[in-house]
């Protein structure tokens, strides 16, 4: 870990924290909700040593990255501008994508808007759902999954905010991190994320207490409006990509999910791609791929599996 090195740019109008190790084809890794570039620990040291030049940010608003505090720059197109600054300042045209969790999100979008820059992607947990010109991403959630979804009950700023505080930020990151709870979490007003907690008697064999306090951290020195924020942008995002609308992903795409993970158990996630509607909407997609036994943090989780997976693709090309 101590070869990893740490330094700070500036790019689309904030300051970035980026954790970079080796020389050679660049891989640019993005981080998920709550999360840091350290979730990519495993990737950057095994994949830098396979001739990889591996590079984390703390995305906006998380870590040592900058938060601007409106709500309103957090749409994807600001995050996927500060990643494109993040590569010219860095003088680099084209790179290899990974993404898991928000960090899937953005980039997919990254996709969609710069595919000259991507020499093919490796996306984590959330498929790409193509944009509804008929309703908004928080307004279809809320319908099909209730008011209690957390993703509807992100949006009011301060309240998730004022929930997380009640609970100590260690013992909320032990939960989070070992749930292999499968079921989309909804988060009952009555008793907020406290009454989710099912704290484990033991950590799983991957996660230790030292991950778990480098997280809690960070996390109590920014707190977590930054990355709350991207679920208060989603709207807004909406809005923005409407000349984007039936637009494919053209890259070359592996796509890796845990049976465990929350996002493969949303209603018609798994019809969507394993009966072709996936391979419809991205096309160039290669490998649909399913861990068993595997939750939501893959890579963290299973990373000698993870990275196995990533080198076998991009060594392709």
């Amino acid at each position: 870990m101590e070869k990893i090195e740490h330094t700070t740019i500036t790019t689309n109008g904030i300051n970035m924290h980026v954790a970079s190790i080796g020389t050679g084809p660049v891989i640019l890794f993005l981080h998920g909700f709550p999360e840091l570039w350290y979730s990519w620990r495993h990737q950057l040291l095994s994949l830098s040593s396979h001739g990889y030049r591996c590079i984390a940010p703390d995305l906006r608003g998380y870590g040592d990255t900058d938060a601007p505090p409106s709500a309103a720059s957090y749409t994807v197109l600001h995050i996927v501008g500060d990643l494109v600054g993040l590569i010219d300042h860095l003088g680099i045209d084209q790179v290899f994508l990974v993404g898991h969790d928000w960090g899937a999100i953005v980039a997919w979008n990254f996709c969609l808007f710069r595919p000259d820059r991507i020499k093919a992607l490796v996306n984590m947990s959330v498929v790409w759902f193509p944009r509804n010109p008929a309703i908004n991403p928080v307004e279809e959630s809320r319908a099909m999954l209730g008011d209690d979804y957390y993703v509807y009950r992100f949006q009011e700023p301060g309240e998730a905010e004022k929930d997380f505080a009640r609970i100590d930020t260690a013992l909320l990151f032990k939960n989070l991190l070992s749930s292999n709870d499968p079921n989309p979490p909804c988060i009952p007003k009555e008793t907020g994320f406290s009454g989710l907690l099912k704290t484990p008697e033991t950590l799983p064999s991957w996660l230790s207490e030292e991950n778990i306090n480098y997280y809690a951290n960070i996390f109590n020195k920014t707190g977590f409006t930054g990355g709350l924020n991207y679920y208060r942008a989603m709207k807004l995002s909406w809005e923005l990509t409407g000349p984007w609308t039936g637009q494919q992903i053209k890259v070359p795409v592996k796509f890796i999910v845990g049976d465990l993970d929350l996002t493969y158990s949303i209603p018609g996630v798994k019809e969507y791609i394993h009966s072709g509607g996936f391979k419809k909407l991205v096309p160039n997609l290669q490998d649909a791929v399913v861990i068993e036994g595997a939750a939501h943090f893959i890579n963290q989780e299973r990373p000698e599996e993870v990275n196995a997976h990533i080198h076998e693709f991009i060594k392709k090309f």
